[in-house]
């Protein structure tokens, strides 16, 4: 169902999240109102509405454009945490507690004052009873202490991933699913923890959301050692599937490797489906395409 779609992110390179515009058009750098369970907050547009075609279900509706008094009242906000982030880190220095601050929010309300919430990560459980009365009395709120495992720590500090972008956890991926080693043997992937760990130390989420393209891959393009045919009527045999960039790598009948992209190969994806599907009902898979 066709659309209009803005995203908005309330950090810089953060965690993405997409409305409606509704009856607003802001353009990107612009700062917007976004709708949330504690009511409006300040937020950047980073992507100016666009018509879109897939089907992203109902979406919250942009509050409106942000005026001067909201920018004020963001930036007396970010204040407070700033000022919350430096007395936890004293308190908790002071106390002996083996805990990393990770992120805090603040939510300030006239009918229910201002609450903090400070996420922190600790290699065990934290007896964080004392923290809690003496942050409330030097911060005049009421605060509230949550601690978080690895992948959420990464999601809150973000950071750059081995592939050079931004982390998914902080900025598209709204759920941690469970991810296998079996992901990486399917996906040729070494099985060095180096090579396959996030930023938290766990496997890469990667491997979870790419997974299906792999299987995609496994079921319907050519094999390793299956003799194919390229664009130019050339013979080569398959030795490596490159999923991402579509490609298969090629081994010409000189003996030189090339890297082909997958339509390009057997004339079309749609081809060599169609005569692995013949050779599965003959009972034999084809060994040349066409």
């Amino acid at each position: 169902m066709a659309g209009l779609v803005c995203a908005v992110s309330f950090e810089r390179y953060g965690r993405l999240h997409y409305l409606d515009p509704g009856d607003v058009r802001p353009r990107v750098g612009d700062r917007v109102l976004v709708p949330t369970d504690d009511g409006p907050e300040v937020a950047e547009c980073v992507w100016a509405p666009e018509w879109v075609t897939d089907d992203f279900g109902p979406l919250p509706v942009l509050v409106g454009l942000a005026s001067e008094g909201d920018l004020a009242r963001d930036t007396m906000v970010r204040a407070r945490k700033a000022e919350a982030k430096r007395l936890v880190k004293q308190l908790t220095r002071a106390a002996g507690l083996p805990m990393k601050v990770v992120g805090i929010d603040y939510v300030d309300r006239a009918a229910a004052g201002g609450r903090y919430t400070v996420y922190f990560s600790a290699p065990e459980r934290v007896d964080f009873r004392a923290l809690v009365s003496d942050l409330s009395r030097a911060l005049d709120a009421k605060v509230d202490l949550r601690q978080v495992g690895a992948r959420d720590e990464a999601r809150l500090q973000g950071g750059i991933g081995s592939c050079g972008r931004d982390l998914c956890c902080a900025t598209f991926l709204k759920d941690f699913e469970p991810v296998s080693i079996r992901m990486a043997k399917e996906q040729d992937l070494p099985l060095n923890p180096l090579k396959i760990s996030g930023a938290c130390g766990r496997l890469m989420c990667c491997l979870k959301y790419e997974h299906p393209l792999y299987q995609e891959a496994r079921a319907t393009w050519p094999r390793r050692g299956d003799r194919v045919t390229t664009s130019e009527g050339e013979a080569a045999t398959v030795v490596a599937q490159n999923v991402p960039a579509e490609s298969l790598t090629l081994r010409m009948e000189d003996g030189s490797h090339r890297r082909c992209a997958l339509a390009s190969v057997c004339g079309s994806r749609q081809a060599y489906e169609s005569a692995h599907a013949d050779g599965a009902a003959g009972g034999s898979a084809p060994t040349t395409g066409g």
